[in-house]
C-alpha cells in the first residue's frame, strides 16, 4: 500500500495498532483509578507509583540488578516485597514466598517455576512478559489458567496465590 509516494508495510501497521490498544486498556488503572481491589489498590499507590525505596532492605533489588533487570523495575519488586511483608526471595527458582522468573529461564522452566509456586500458595513475578510474542502467548496463558488475582504492569507480570483474592486480572 502507498500512501503519498511512500510504501506502508500492513504488518508494521497492525503492530502500531495493537500497540496503542494495549496502551489505552492500561490507561483505565493508571495511578490506580477503576481498581475496586483494595489489595491491588494498595500495591498500585505504594509499589508502583513510590519513586524511592519502602525500606531499608536492598537485597532483592540488588540481586536483581546483578540479573540485569533495570534498576526501577528491580526498585517496585524490593517495595513490593517490603509492602506484602515477604520473608524470602528466590531468582530462577521456586523457593521462597516471592519468586521472579527473568527472562533468561527457558519457557519450560518458566512454566515449571509457576506451577511448583503456585502450588506451594508464594507470589511470582514473570519479567518482562511482553519481550517477545512467544512470550507474550505464554504469560497470556497463565493469567487465563490462574484462579486468583494477577496484575500486568508492561515490566512484570505478577501472580498472586492468595485463597482470599478473587480471579482478576489488572492491565496497569
Amino acid at each position: 500500500m502507498t500512501l503519498g509516494g511512500r510504501y506502508i508495510r500492513l504488518p508494521h501497521l497492525s503492530a502500531r495498532v495493537g500497540e496503542l490498544r494495549n496502551r489505552l486498556s492500561r490507561a483505565r488503572y493508571f495511578r490506580g483509578h477503576g481498581v475496586h481491589s483494595p489489595f491491588v489498590y494498595s500495591v498500585v499507590r505504594q509499589v508502583f507509583m513510590s519513586h524511592r525505596l519502602l525500606s531499608a532492605e536492598t537485597s532483592l533489588r540488588d540481586a536483581l540488578v546483578a540479573a540485569g533487570v533495570p534498576e526501577r523495575r528491580a526498585m517496585e519488586l524490593q517495595n513490593l516485597m517490603t509492602h506484602c511483608e515477604y520473608r524470602t526471595f528466590a531468582i530462577d527458582e521456586a523457593s521462597a514466598e516471592l519468586c521472579v522468573a527473568t527472562r533468561m529461564l527457558p519457557k519450560a522452566e518458566t512454566l515449571r517455576l509457576v506451577r511448583t509456586a503456585c502450588g506451594r500458595g508464594a507470589t511470582i513475578a514473570v519479567m518482562e512478559p511482553y519481550a517477545d510474542r512467544d512470550r507474550e502467548r505464554m504469560c497470556g496463558a497463565i493469567v487465563a489458567g490462574h484462579g486468583s488475582t494477577t496484575v500486568d504492569n508492561r515490566g512484570y507480570l505478577l501472580i498472586f496465590n492468595n485463597k482470599y483474592l478473587p480471579k482478576q486480572h489488572f492491565r496497569i
